[in-house]
């Protein structure tokens, strides 16, 4: 039986913007920063540092801004880090010099990345983890994402430097408006009473605190969260797959940069489709076994890559398939989290969810890229299938227990 829309999505039209463009703002400068570098005449390695760099906030403060978002209110926080974003904009063209553009791009990298999950904190307390609405603001992230570095390419061919870093400027704008037009979520409660008014910021409250990065990690305790987190580190690993021995057999084949680069926009063209149909398919069935089903099968479509006789056909309808399914799948997980732990605690779980996302997108490319070293690339689609497929069976064995002890309940509010 469907549920009623939530009473703070009656007008979804402004948090869907806002989702549009706080991913959008993130790809804008991915894609920019590389430009930047080599027209200041900086070598691979500087460029790899930049483009790095800007995830080693993410990685320590995730969970610290997360529980600021909880406990000051979402659009409050995410919106510092949104103004944080377009103040820094204008900067970088006056910044030619290695060492303090990385400083730069770490801060902003921190900054746009806070953003974006505040985005996502907000949806998740705005749609009361129904997957279906954050279905629908994952589709218009992937809008985002297609959009923002066409764009910022087409401003930088067109204009140069100056013109693309105010284009961010611009960008940023938008999403303010966007974020001032949302509701703000309710805060975590006091006395006894929850509430949307703001609560008076003290300096102690911006050093992070261990207590709540134990608090955070302790999440992992509940089972659909466990669950959850698992599943998203297979999603994360096949992505790495994607960006590494991928791209590297898909050269070795003879394909060009073009039809790789296709084969890519067809992921992200067919996840925004997907997750539209996240909300029916949480009614169908059982979600933590259809979130678990369906990484299984993404995973088999991407290290089955080398057995498909390098038809291009064949590797476009599985990487459409396997699109649609990582589409599919991600608005699910993010709503069995967030009924996990409850709307309190909704920047935190996210946090969580950040910071173990940045830790494995750090890990595991270059654990993909020592095994295909050792072996052929062929090979290495084979053993890494192989090994993520037997990490799925006790992911298995718990799926099967968090559907029977929490069956996606609602976790009790602290009063």
């Amino acid at each position: 039986m469907s549920r009623s829309r939530p009473a703070a999505l009656r007008n979804p039209a402004a948090i869907y913007i806002a989702g549009l463009f706080a991913m959008g703002y993130t790809d804008l400068y991915i894609f920019l920063i590389p430009l930047y570098g080599l027209s200041l005449g900086m070598s691979a390695g500087e460029i790899g540092m930049l483009v790095g760099g800007r995830s080693l906030l993410a990685v320590f403060l995730s969970i610290h801004v997360g529980v600021l978002m909880d406990r000051f209110g979402t659009r409050r926080v995410t919106l510092f880090f949104v103004w944080t974003a377009i103040a820094l904009a204008p900067v970088f063209p006056l910044v030619p010099w290695f060492w303090p553009l990385l400083l730069l791009q770490i801060v902003n990298g921190g900054a746009l990345s806070f953003a974006w999950s505040g985005s996502q904190t907000l949806i998740a307390q705005l749609a009361e983890g129904e997957a279906e609405y954050i279905g629908r603001f994952s589709f218009f992230s992937r809008i985002g994402t297609t959009v923002a570095p066409i764009l910022v390419g087409l401003v930088w061919d067109f204009g140069g430097v100056w013109p693309s870093y105010l284009l961010g400027v611009a960008w940023g704008i938008v999403l303010t408006a966007a974020l001032l037009r949302a509701p703000e979520a309710e805060v975590a409660p006091r006395d006894g009473s929850a509430s949307t008014t703001r609560r008076r910021l003290r300096f102690s409250d911006v050093v992070p605190r261990l207590s709540d990065y134990i608090h955070c990690f302790s999440l992992i305790a509940i089972p659909a969260v466990a669950t959850t987190m698992a599943i998203i580190f297979l999603r994360t690993a096949t992505n790495g797959v994607q960006f590494s021995v991928y791209v590297v057999y898909l050269d070795g084949i003879g394909l060009t940069g073009t039809m790789i680069g296709m084969l890519f926009s067809a992921v992200e063209i067919t996840s925004g489709l997907g997750s539209l149909f996240a909300g029916r398919a949480m009614r169908l069935g059982d979600p933590q076994r259809t979130m678990l089903s369906g990484t299984v099968i993404a995973i088999f479509l991407i290290c089955v890559t080398p057995f498909l006789g390098g038809l291009y056909s064949l590797l476009l309808l599985a990487q459409l398939a396997r699109g649609w399914l990582q589409g599919l799948v991600q608005p699910m997980m993010f709503s069995v989290q967030a009924k996990a732990v409850g709307k309190y605690q909704q920047g935190a779980v996210v946090g969580l969810r950040q910071t173990l996302n940045r830790l494995a997108s750090i890990v595991i490319p270059p654990i993909m890229g020592a095994i295909a070293d050792l072996w052929s690339a062929t090979a290495s689609f084979v053993i890494l299938g192989a090994a993520l497929s037997l990490m799925c069976i006790p992911i298995a064995r718990f799926t099967r227990r968090a559907s029977d002890v929490a069956r996606i309940e609602e976790a009790p509010e602290p009063t």
